[in-house]
């Protein structure tokens, strides 16, 4: 019985540390995106010449983060 006991623990905390690990791992991906691909793809963008591209993203962009920040600040 206590075996019995041992393996539904067991299999449970496995998987709350699987559901606590992908959203670690997302969270860091948001993060990885934002703050280092954002910025690089913009860049290229305008590297190549196509800021008629670039300039209407960067103002999505900024009015997504000003949302976002409005909604976590109120």
């Amino acid at each position: 019985m206590l075996t019995i006991i041992f393996f539904l623990t067991l299999a449970w905390v496995a998987w709350k540390m699987l559901v606590w690990g992908i959203k670690a791992a997302w969270g860091i991906a948001k993060i990885l995106c934002t703050v280092l691909l954002l910025p690089l793809f913009l860049f290229g963008l305008v590297c190549v010449g196509l800021i008629y591209l670039a300039i209407p993203i960067l103002i999505i962009a900024g009015v997504c983060a000003l949302i976002g920040g409005l909604a976590e600040a109120g």
